[in-house]
């Protein structure tokens, strides 16, 4: 009888195992929260290549998960249909939750967040500022309208230099 029930239990283990194997892995999103609808490229090489290739700006996100700042930019960033569709619309878009070697897309500091754009000519637009001395590329919830004209400034400037 104790045969039975130890065959019975290896049964059931090893049938749970092979269901386990057949769950596929579903790899996590490149939007990280930021906008399902937009196509995010995977690190700032990728975004070079697509930017130049498709003459858009390239927009740089730089977050961290576990910062309330970053998540409550995040937010309002979703919440702004106007952002979400000029990010989907007009430029290579990239969220970084790790530092780039780039020391250019950090030309006051490594702090998040902080959003930067590159012109397909591949210079980092050290003009394009938000609203606070202290942290040039910063952005805070309140400040989404600002951040729309700064896309709509790095969208002109780029084809006004054509």
């Amino acid at each position: 009888m104790l045969r039975w029930v130890l065959f019975a239990l290896i049964f059931v283990i090893c049938a749970g195992a092979g269901e386990q194997k057949k769950k596929k892995v579903k790899p996590k999103s490149l939007a990280r929260g930021w906008g399902d609808d937009i196509s995010w490229v995977q690190n700032y090489e990728e975004g070079l290549s697509k930017m130049v290739k498709s003459q858009k700006p390239l927009m740089v996100i730089h977050h961290q998960a576990n910062c309330p700042y970053s998540q409550a930019l995040k937010k309002a960033f979703v919440a702004d249909e106007s952002i979400q569709k000029m990010a989907e619309e007009d430029f290579i878009m990239l969220n970084v939750v790790q530092e780039t070697a780039d020391k250019n897309l950090a030309p006051d500091g490594y702090y998040v967040p902080r959003i930067l754009f590159v012109d397909p000519s591949r210079t980092v637009r050290a003009d394009i500022v938000g609203r606070y001395s202290n942290r040039l590329y910063t952005y805070e919830p309140g400040d989404m309208a600002y951040l729309a004209t700064n896309m709509k400034k790095a969208k002109v400037l780029w084809h006004s230099e054509l």
